[in-house]
C-alpha cells in the first residue's frame, strides 16, 4: 500500500495523533522502544549551507516497525520545493510483512508540533495566554495550530521573523500579529522554529517564567538559545541521549538536562516543574514520533479496504 502526502493529509488529525505522540513519549522514556541513533550522511551537492543531509530514522515498538528517510536541503526554498522530505516503511513487527509506504513529509510536519502541544499542555502554567513565535516556515504554521488545541487560551500570538513580510503573511493567515523579535520573546510561551546557526533568542528578553519551546536548529553546531536563555532554565529533553548527541543548545552551552518530558508525564511529576523558574523543552525529533503517526494514518486506510 503506498500512501501519498494527500492521503496522509486526508486522515491525519492533531486530536488523534497529539494523544498517540503523548503516549510513544512516555512508551520512550519507560524503555519500551527499541529506537537507535538516526544515521545521518551529508549529500556532498553544494558548499557551506547548501549542502544537504540524508538520514536513517529506525524504530521497533508495540505490533509495528518502521524506518523513515529524511533528506533536509536548505537550498530547496530558493527552489519552491520543501526543505524537508521523507519517506516512511511501516511493518508487522510479529512477520516482518510490509504494511504500508508513506510520503513522511506532512507526518514529520505534524508530529513535531504534536510533541511541542504535548510539552505545553504539561509544562506551561494555566495563565499563560501569550505566544511568541520566532519563525515563520512550515513548523510555525503547524505549531500555531497544534498548540491552540491544547491551550485554546493562547490568543495573543506574535510573530518574528529575520523576513518581515514573511511574519505578516503568517500573521494575517492565523490571526497573529508580527512584531519585533524582543516583544515575541516576551511571551509567556516562546516557539523557536528557526534554521539559525547561531543565538537569536537572548534571555534578557524573556520573563522569569516563561515556557520557551526549542524545536529548530538540529544539529550539534547550530543553536537558537543564547547561554543566558539555557542556562538559567529548567531543561526538559523529547529524549536525553538525542538532545546530548544533536542539539548545538544544550551542546554548545554545557546545559544538563534535568528531565525528560516521557518521564514527567508517566510519573505525574510535571506538576512538580519549577514554578518560579523559566522552563526550556528542548526537541530534536524521534523515530518513534513518526511511527505512531504512520499507524494511525494506515490503520484508517487498512480498515476501508476490509
Amino acid at each position: 500500500m503506498y500512501l501519498s502526502e494527500q492521503k496522509v493529509r486526508a486522515v491525519l488529525r492533531y486530536d488523534a495523533l497529539i494523544p498517540a505522540i503523548r503516549q510513544s513519549l512516555i512508551d520512550y522514556s519507560a524503555g519500551q522502544v527499541n529506537q537507535p541513533p538516526r544515521s545521518i550522511l551529508r549529500a556532498g551537492n553544494a558548499e557551506g549551507d547548501r549542502n544537504g543531509w540524508f538520514a536513517v530514522m529506525p524504530v521497533v515498538a508495540g505490533d509495528v516497525m518502521g524506518v523513515k528517510t529524511v533528506t533536509f536541503f536548505p537550498g530547496n526554498a530558493d527552489l519552491g520545493i520543501s526543505t524537508h522530505l521523507a519517506m516512511i516503511e511501516l511493518l508487522r513487527r510479529s512477520t516482518g510483512e510490509p504494511l504500508a509506504v508513506m510520503d513522511g513529509r506532512l507526518i514529520t510536519e505534524m508530529r513535531t508540533a504534536a510533541v511541542s502541544a504535548v510539552a505545553l499542555e504539561a509544562l506551561a502554567p494555566p495563565e499563560a495566554l501569550s505566544l511568541g513565535v520566532l519563525g515563520s516556515g512550515v513548523q510555525a504554521r503547524a505549531h500555531i495550530q497544534a498548540l491552540r488545541i491544547v491551550r485554546p487560551a493562547l490568543t495573543d500570538v506574535r510573530i518574528w521573523s529575520r523576513t518581515p513580510a514573511h511574519a505578516e503573511r503568517l500573521a494575517e493567515e492565523t490571526g497573529a500579529r508580527a512584531v519585533s523579535i524582543e516583544e515575541a520573546a516576551a511571551a509567556d510561551v516562546v516557539l523557536t522554529v528557526t534554521a539559525s546557526p547561531e543565538p537569536l533568542l537572548k534571555g534578557r528578553w524573556l520573563a522569569p517564567r516563561s515556557l520557551v519551546l526549542a524545536v529548530g536548529a538540529v544539529g550539534a553546531h547550530l543553536r537558537e538559545l543564547d547561554d543566558e536563555a539555557i542556562l538559567g532554565a529548567w531543561l526538559v529533553a523529547e529524549s536525553r541521549d538525542g538532545v546530548e548527541r544533536e542539539a548545538g543548545d544544550v551542546l554548545l552551552s554545557g546545559a544538563k538536562v534535568q528531565a525528560e518530558i516521557g518521564e514527567l508525564l508517566s510519573s505525574g511529576r510535571s506538576a512538580s516543574a519549577p514554578l518560579a523558574q523559566r522552563i526550556v523543552f528542548k526537541s530534536v525529533g524521534m523515530a518513534i514520533e513518526d511511527l505512531v503517526a504512520a499507524r494511525l494514518v494506515w490503520q484508517f486506510h487498512a480498515s476501508r479496504l476490509q
